[in-house]
């Protein structure tokens, strides 16, 4: 019964130390080999491996994936116009040599991040104070990332990483100039306003007056035309009625005072007081033109 049970224990202390010599490499990971925390090894291609059991020998795990590191919070940044911006910013980067890595920041990701901020940081900074506001935020964006990504590569060779990308995703000005850029971003724009305004009209007036001047000519040519037209008619009315009139004096005349009648007499109410024997009543006692003419009164 002894002997089964120091078999069975010798065969879990065999499994122990087997197992303890044996590890597996993650293709998304690099494998450090240690010896006494002397690094002995580093691990790249996946699979099953072996070393020494410990503590002769132990393993570390570096992540060869692409890590993401945001900005923390930094002071604002100053421009070539002395303007305060706050900048948001965010760094791709990956291991590339796990030794070196390790030789600066261990094996703890988090170390190395904290020293890389500021190093972008600063970077950064070098970049936005020789250009405008106008030029970070758009015509020379790209340009201060290719910039800062150069300036930071050649910063942390010595870490054993590689930038693969800096991209920043906000600027914006600090709080206290807001308000200021605000004000006079709606200053310029009211001046803006105004000038079109006063553009506009400076423009009516004119459209308004070359409208007048164009009535007033189209009036006066029109009413030149209706004179010649009235005139033109005059003449033919006055020939018609002198031929007319010259054939039968005695009925132009008649004619002549019942047109006198027509423009006396308007009205109902209309008064004229005249004598009985008035002239202008001649052609109603005559009874018209070629009328026998009254009897003479009797006295």
């Amino acid at each position: 019964m002894n002997r089964i049970i120091s078999l069975v224990f010798g065969l879990l202390l065999a499994f122990m130390v087997a197992s303890s010599t044996l590890f597996i490499v993650d293709q998304r990971q690099f494998a450090v080999v240690y010896a006494l925390g002397e690094i002995k090894e580093v691990v790249t291609e996946p699979g099953l491996k072996f070393k020494m059991p410990p503590p002769f020998q132990n393993v570390a795990y570096l992540d060869r994936r692409v890590q993401t590191l945001d900005s923390p919070v930094f002071p604002p940044v100053f421009t070539a116009e002395k303007k305060s911006l706050v900048i948001d910013w965010m760094v791709k980067w990956r291991i590339k040599d796990a030794r070196q890595f390790i030789r600066n920041s261990g094996p703890v990701i988090q170390q190395l991040e904290s020293r890389l901020s500021p190093i972008v940081q600063a970077a950064l900074n070098e970049e936005v104070t020789k250009r405008t506001v106008g030029a970070v935020l758009s015509t020379e964006r790209d340009a201060v990332m290719r910039d800062v990504a150069k300036r930071v590569e050649g910063d942390v060779k010595a870490f054993g990483i590689e930038i693969v990308d800096v991209r920043i995703k906000r600027v914006d000005f600090a709080a206290g100039i807001t308000d200021s850029v605000y004000n006079r971003m709606v200053a310029e724009r009211k001046r803006v306003a105004n000038e079109l305004r006063a553009t506009g009209g400076a423009e009516a007036e004119r459209i308004k007056a070359d409208a007048d001047r164009q009535r007033e000519v189209i009036l006066a040519d029109a009413y030149r035309q209706a004179q010649i037209i009235k005139g033109e008619g005059d003449a033919k009315a006055s020939a018609l009625y002198a031929d007319a009139f010259g054939r039968d004096p005695a009925f132009a005349q008649f004619y002549r005072q019942l047109e006198a009648y027509r423009r006396t007499f308007q009205q109902r109410s209309d008064m004229m007081v005249l004598d009985p024997n008035s002239e202008f009543f001649k052609a109603m006692r005559s009874g018209g033109p070629g009328a026998p003419s009254a009897p003479a009164t009797r006295k």
